[in-house]
Parts: C-alpha cells; sequence; structure tokens
C-alpha cells in the first residue's frame, strides 16, 4: 500500500549550563533546551515583506552528499550510472533513481533543481555554506537561513519556538551573530519529543508559581543594575519556557498523538518519524522545521550503503508531502531538499564508492508556490557538467527566502558593523514559481 493510501486510511556553553542546572533545581523542571530559546516576538527590523507564496519552511538536509546520479538526475545507459535504474514518475518526462518509488509518486508536486552548483568539496565548509549561504570563516559565525527567516519574518505562533531543529548536532549552525532568540530549539531524538517539559514529580502547580516569583525577586535587582539585552533575553527565555509548559501547543511535539495508521504510514525510521513531527510542528505555527539526515557519506560501497540508507528517506518524504497535501498545508509549506554537494560521476574501483563533488549535484523543492514536476538545470550525459540552470547555494537560499516575502537586499549588520543580507549575492530562480 502506498504512503498515500496509507494516509487516507488512518483517519551549548557554561553560563547557558548553569542558567539550565538552575532551573532545573529552582522550578523542579528538566534542562530542556526551550528553557535557552526567548519566546522572540517578531524581530522585523523596521522593513516591509513582499508578497509571499510561502508561510513555512520544512528543510530536509541530508548530511554527508547525496549522490545526484543516484538519486534525482539518473543517467540511464551511462557508465557513470553504475547498476542503478531510472524510473517514471508522475510527472512527464521527469525520471528519478529506482530508489525512491514511493517519492516518485509525489513528482508532480516537487521541481528539481538539476544545475547545483558549489564552491566547496570538503563537508564542514560544504555544509556551513549550505545552512547559511555563505563561506566559512574563522572571524565570524553567520546566521543559519532557518534564524534569518525566523528575524525577518518574525514567528507565527509567539508560544511555541520559531526554529527547530530535529536529528542535528552541536555543531549545526543556528543563530550566528544574532541575539540568542534566535536561536533553533535542537530535538536529537523526534520520537522522544521535547523532554523535561513537564513539572517535576510532586511539584504542583502553586508550587510551581512561588519558585517563579522567587526567582523573578531574586533577579529583579541584577536586572535593574544591568539592563543589557542579554540579560534581559535570559529572563524572557525562561517566561518562554513556562508559557509553552502551559499551552495547549505542547502536545505538538507527542507523536503518541498520531493514529497507528499514519505513524506507520511514515515509517519506525527516525527520519521517517523527524518528518511526521515536521508536519505537527507546521501545524501548530513554527516557521522553519529542520529534519536533519546523517550518513550520505558513501565513499565507500555507494550502491550497498543506498540500499539501506534510500528506503527510510524514500518514504518519509513521499509521506510527508502526500500528508501536507491532503491537509491542504503544501500550498502554504515549502519543503526543501538540501544536501552539500554530489558525488563523483566516475565510480571507484577499489572500493565501489563516489567521491565529492561539488560542481553538480541535485536539490527538491516542493509546495510553497513552486511549480511541480518540473526539472529546472540540466547536467551533461554523464552528470559531470551543468549544462543549463546553474544555481548556485545562494542562489538557492534567495529562492526561499523570496517565496517567504523576505527582502532580499534588507541590509543587517553583525555586531562588528558588518553588512549582510539573507542570501549574499543570490539571485532567486523565478522560473520556478507559477
Amino acid at each position: 500500500m502506498s504512503c498515500h493510501d496509507l494516509l487516507h486510511a488512518a483517519d551549548d556553553l557554561t553560563r547557558r549550563m548553569f542558567l539550565g542546572e538552575t532551573a532545573r533545581r529552582l522550578f523542579g523542571l528538566g534542562a530542556a533546551s526551550f528553557l535557552l530559546r526567548d519566546p522572540a516576538l517578531p524581530g522585523t527590523d523596521g522593513f516591509a515583506l513582499g508578497p509571499a507564496s510561502a508561510r513555512n519552511v520544512v528543510y530536509v538536509f541530508l548530511r554527508g552528499g547525496l549522490s545526484h546520479i543516484d538519486s534525482f538526475d539518473p543517467k540511464p545507459g551511462a557508465a557513470t550510472a553504475g547498476p542503478v535504474q531510472a524510473i517514471a514518475t508522475s510527472a512527464d518526462g521527469v525520471q528519478v533513481s529506482e530508489y525512491f518509488p514511493h517519492l516518485a509518486r509525489q513528482m508532480d508536486k516537487v521541481a528539481i533543481l538539476s544545475g547545483m552548483s558549489s564552491t566547496q568539496g570538503a563537508h564542514a565548509q560544504g555544509q556551513y555554506l549550505m545552512r547559511t549561504g555563505y563561506e566559512l570563516r574563522g572571524t565570524i559565525q553567520h546566521p543559519s537561513l532557518g534564524a534569518w527567516v525566523n528575524r525577518m519574518a518574525g514567528r507565527i505562533n509567539p508560544t511555541m519556538p520559531g526554529h527547530v531543529i530535529l536529528g542535528g548536532g552541536a555543531d549545526m549552525p543556528s543563530a550566528g551573530f544574532f541575539p540568542p532568540q534566535f536561536l533553533a530549539l535542537p530535538i536529537g531524538d523526534p520520537k522522544a519529543g521535547l523532554q523535561h517539559s513537564a513539572r517535576a514529580r510532586g511539584v504542583d502547580e502553586a508550587t510551581f508559581q512561588r519558585r517563579l516569583d522567587l526567582l523573578a525577586k531574586m533577579n529583579q535587582g541584577f536586572q535593574e543594575r544591568f539592563p543589557h539585552k542579554q540579560v534581559t533575553a535570559y529572563g524572557d527565555m525562561y517566561a518562554a519556557a513556562v508559557r509553552l509548559m502551559r499551552s495547549d501547543d505542547l502536545v505538538a511535539f507527542d507523536l503518541g498523538a498520531e493514529p497507528a495508521g499514519i505513524r506507520n504510514a511514515y515509517g519506525d525510521g527516525t527520519f521517517g518519524q523527524g518528518c511526521l513531527l515536521a508536519r505537527r510542528l507546521v501545524e501548530h505555527g513554527v516557521r522553519f522545521v529542520e529534519v536533519v539526515s546523517d550518513g550520505w557519506d558513501t565513499h565507500v560501497q555507494n550502491f550497498d550503503a543506498l540500499e539501506e540508507k534510500t528506503p527510510d528517506l524514500d518514504r518519509g518524504l513521499a509521506c510527508l508531502l502526500a500528508d501536507l497535501d491532503a491537509r491542504g498545508l503544501l500550498r502554504e509549506t515549502l519543503v526543501v531538499v538540501a544536501t552539500e554537494f554530489g558525488r563523483s560521476p566516475e565510480i571507484t574501483r577499489d572500493n565501489n564508492g563516489r567521491n565529492h563533488y561539488p560542481k553538480a549535484f541535485s536539490c527538491l523543492l516542493a509546495g510553497g508556490g513552486i511549480r511541480g514536476g518540473v526539472r529546472y538545470g540540466q547536467t551533461d550525459a554523464e552528470g559531470k557538467e551543468v549544462l543549463a540552470g546553474r544555481t548556485t547555494i545562494p542562489d538557492l537560499n534567495a529562492t526561499i527566502a523570496h517565496a517567504l516575502g523576505l527582502p532580499l537586499e534588507h541590509v543587517v549588520h553583525s555586531p562588528a558593523g558588518r553588512p549582510f543580507t539573507v542570501a549574499d549575492k543570490g539571485k532567486p530562480v523565478l522560473a520556478l514559481f507559477g
């Protein structure tokens, strides 16, 4: 049974560590990551948003470098294709590799960017460029795209975090030089949801409120002596955590609230359940949700690795698109699938693998005003060179920002006074909108 059928059948720094520990001891709370996130009313910086075709983003990041030839830019008949066959999809004239039979049925909703090209061929540098739109520098930490989106567009639901990363890690770019209210809330295991988000046993509401009042009195003198933004932000973070704890929106993080049939449709793997949680968070007004999948660095036994890795990706993505569409959410939700670079068309003789290849690779866009069922850009018959529709990583970020109505020319200054824009010098691919 297809995902579509199943869905329809199933009706940080020592100071932060100190603050988290203080909250745990004083409130009877676990050191939840959200304690260190500001409620963040929109930080619009005094500019006007433009027309938007999308309201929120689900950003799927495949860390390691997905082979474009073995996924969304197959080369049937070429020596570089290896043993992988191409299959037809629901989009006329658009093929994907045989590893994606479920996603093939959803390709009428998807635009493939086959002309992606990067200047960075090492993982750290490539991932940083893809996540921020800027090259890695030792002198500055740039904000991630999710931080830019929340600073410029603001939160949809002030009770919920504006930016959530599912399955990422400590090395994932987040707020950069932006204020701390634009940090992302990281959730390592989507199946576990938002842990330590309830009062500890034995702490009733009255006791909890007394402890909050005591904390406010303890902090009052310090805040009056040091009325700095960073000091105020930490108080706001505690307030944000309390609001979420007391909110009905907390259920958004609980996958157990989903019917068993829908949970099964996404698959039991971490990635599929992350996609399901992303859908729930979008429903509850989270502006930017990232789902991170590791393990795509296939230097050795590329084809064996893909046979093991792709089923979860195929099923999770297909179900996410079908589910969002069935609920009427795909029109306003931009789904992005990105990776830091492709993999070499040449297959290594010694270990049947593919090496890093930034010159040409593929990304996907769907929903949020994007024309589905199209391929933008073209590589040559072997997947080595971009022949048409070359798209840089800043261009991809500019396309996402354009869909959200963000002003691409608006300048934000770092604390050192350096000017930055959301997509650097990138230009949106307007041909993708229809």
